[in-house]
């Protein structure tokens, strides 16, 4: 792990910004926290992201972590009261910021803008987590006026939470976020708002598959309109795209007693097959096939803890988890993810120890 050399300033106090300041705190970094909002900065700081920023401060690398309609501006004002920083952002969108930077005439030479591909569904001060950057992309995107030594700077950041550097252009990043982040929110919004006029019977039947596939419904919407505002030309063509999708499905759907609508509908699920193996498994590496062992616990204090006490003693490392309540009844089955070679001795102790297996 690289540890940043010099000071930061953090200007806004929500979830990226005081994880980031977490984090560099704890490698002792001098962090200086900024915003608008006094209270903010208060929260964070008392949670340990870092001091509250002074007139007197020269940082050396100053991260904006505000929304993004107002990250252009926010960024022009840093470079302009701070002239001898280097200056990043964290927002989602790259192309639209630094087009509005080029029409302010800001001093563009020393900003690179960038996008830690990590967030929790919760925003806030208090969502801030030390760990919320380890093993994910930190997508870097300097352009053709950056000095060399401000993309340094922000790689450098990105290295010290223990993120992995992606280097992209804005164009490219716009394209590529618009397929893994922002056609899935839309996605799964609008799956979630199919459930609103259903049955709270038919509801309550949902499993792990539709919790899933809806969980970042919950996002805040306000967020995601500036989001959309700003990257709305290549949302839309992946949009596009899925709905032809759809609609190519729900096609073959309505006759599957022909042969090539059942082909068709194969082909869907089949692709859907490849496609999930494209997506980085555990530290960015190749897509893995690991066993599943499911065990039932009773759903009170103190028994996840048990059976994942019970794991480590037994040796087995846990390559993912996943916890299901049941509806009707007070148990919980948990999904335990392994490695095929670990997969009969977890069982076999397992059973041992009185573990109730699925």
């Amino acid at each position: 792990m690289t540890t940043f050399v010099g000071s930061v300033r953090i200007v806004g106090a929500g979830l990226l910004g005081t994880s980031i300041g977490l984090a560099l705190t704890k490698q002792g970094v001098d962090v200086s926290i900024a915003s608008r909002s006094t209270k903010s900065v208060e929260l964070a700081t008392n949670y340990g992201a870092g001091r509250a920023a002074t007139d007197t401060d020269s940082p050396n690398l100053i991260v904006v972590c505000v929304p993004p309609d107002q990250t252009a501006e926010i960024v022009a004002q840093e470079l302009r009261i701070f002239p001898q920083a280097f200056v990043t952002d964290v927002a989602s969108v790259k192309q639209s910021i630094l087009h509005s930077l080029e029409t302010m005439g800001a001093p563009i030479e020393r900003y690179v803008g960038s996008h830690p591909m990590a967030g929790r569904e919760r925003g806030g001060a208090l969502a801030g987590r030390a760990d919320l950057f380890l093993g994910r992309p930190w997508i870097v995107c300097a352009h053709s006026k950056s000095l060399p030594a401000a993309t340094k700077a922000v790689k450098d950041l990105a290295s010290s939470l223990e993120s992995s550097v992606v280097e992209l252009s804005a164009k490219d990043h716009d394209r590529a976020v618009a397929l893994v982040s922002h056609l899935p929110q839309l996605v799964a919004s609008l799956l979630a708002g199919r459930l609103i006029e259903s049955d709270s019977k038919d509801v309550a039947l949902a499993g792990q598959g539709l919790r899933d596939t809806t969980r970042i419904a919950s996002s805040d919407p306000d967020l995601w309109m500036q989001i959309f505002s700003a990257n709305a030309d290549q949302v839309s063509l992946a949009l596009n795209a899925f709905a032809a999708d759809l609609k190519e499905a729900s096609a073959a759907l309505n006759d599957l007693s022909k042969t090539e609508n059942q082909a068709t509908l194969r082909q869907v699920l089949s692709l859907g097959n490849t496609g999930v193996e494209k997506i980085p498994g555990k530290h960015g590496a190749k897509h893995s096939i690991y066993s599943q062992v499911v065990v039932m616990i009773n759903d009170e204090p103190g028994q996840l803890a048990k059976l994942l006490t019970d794991v480590g003693e037994i040796g087995i490392n846990l390559e993912e988890l996943k916890l299901e309540h049941s509806p009707s009844a007070q148990i919980g089955l948990v999904e335990l993810y392994i490695a095929p070679a670990k997969e009969q001795k977890l069982i076999t102790e397992l059973e041992l120890r009185n573990w109730r297996l699925v």
